[in-house]
């Protein structure tokens, strides 16, 4: 079991984000390639200004809106390098860049995104949201019993690198649904996106979301947890 750090960043400039995941992962890969081994890894929490990402198997027709618009609505746009698809990020998200090396684990790249799936809906379970996969996309979904389309209230995408996971989970809390108008979200024209909020219809407090969520992550990883 390695020590895991985890850093909560609160709000921060999506490059910023980036940059510090790039860092942490080549620290890690690092230790691999001495030592044969890693010997410590990260989990890190944050939210975001206003961006979009767009996957490195993505499509760019998959942003619904030209930069001037962009700039009207004070929303930047990248993109990146890990897989899937356009998603959207932004205030009263909680997104989470897991650092983690899946060897020490023992687990596969498709069980680590199953896993995170898992902690999700549990966490989402603690309030009464009860949420499921779908066979034919990865992240955590509301399927409605009306035959409304299916929701996603939590997006997964991931780059491994040497079996060393960066990008990861953006859970929408209380996060401007709005946002996701200007976007085909994770390529998907036929589903929709929901929040939080928007489905139990009242406020909700984003630090216990948290905390419930890394209690979550930590029992489904069986994470040796250290603070900073």
């Amino acid at each position: 079991m390695l020590k895991t750090h985890f850093i909560d960043t609160g709000l921060i400039n999506y490059q910023k984000a980036w940059d510090f995941q790039k860092e942490l992962q080549k620290k890690l890969l690092s230790q691999k390639q001495n030592e044969n081994k890693a010997t410590e890894q990260y989990l890190l929490y944050c939210e975001h200004p206003h961006v979009y990402t767009l996957g490195k198997s993505g499509k760019e027709e998959n942003l619904l809106i030209q930069d001037d618009f962009l700039k009207k609505i004070n929303a930047e746009f990248y993109n990146i390098d890990r897989g899937g698809d356009i998603t959207y990020h932004g205030p009263g998200q909680i997104v989470g860049y897991p650092i983690f090396d899946l060897e020490s684990m023992n687990i596969g790249v498709r069980s680590y995104i199953e896993k995170m799936e898992n902690a999700v809906i549990r966490t989402l379970a603690e309030f009464n949201i009860h949420t499921e996969r779908l066979d034919e996309a990865i992240g955590v979904w509301l399927k409605k019993n009306n035959g409304q389309r299916a929701e996603k209230i939590c997006a997964i995408g991931v780059k491994v690198s040497r079996m060393i996971t960066m990008h990861g989970f953006a859970l929408n809390v209380y996060t401007d649904l709005n946002y996701f108008n200007y976007i085909n979200p994770c390529g998907f024209s036929d589903k929709g996106v929901t929040s939080m909020e928007k489905e139990l219809g009242e406020k909700i407090i984003i630090k216990d979301v948290k905390n419930i969520l890394l209690d979550s992550i930590i029992k489904e990883f069986n994470l040796d947890l250290r603070r900073g």
